[in-house]
């Protein structure tokens, strides 16, 4: 799963899109709730897309590479 804004795009591996408990973990994670949990499922909230402050948290949480923040003004350069 992708989502572009303007100049942040986050991917999450299909693989854990269905994972409940890395949902809750990445909406409790980011301070700007790019992430939704809501549904028992990750879900993005595209409207907040472009409020990411590049903190890693989301990625600190997640199993590595499970989840991706793009830098769309950046030649869609990966947050490592």
């Amino acid at each position: 799963m992708r989502s572009d804004a303007i100049f942040i795009a986050v991917e999450v591996d299909d693989s854990v899109v269905d994972d409940a408990d890395l949902a809750k973990k990445l909406d409790e994670a980011c301070p700007v709730d790019i992430f939704d949990s809501s549904g028992g499922n990750i879900a993005l909230r595209e409207a907040n897309l472009d409020e990411c402050v590049l903190c890693r948290l989301c990625l600190d949480a997640a199993p590595a590479g499970t989840v991706k923040v793009l830098k769309l003004y950046d030649g869609e350069t990966a947050l490592a």
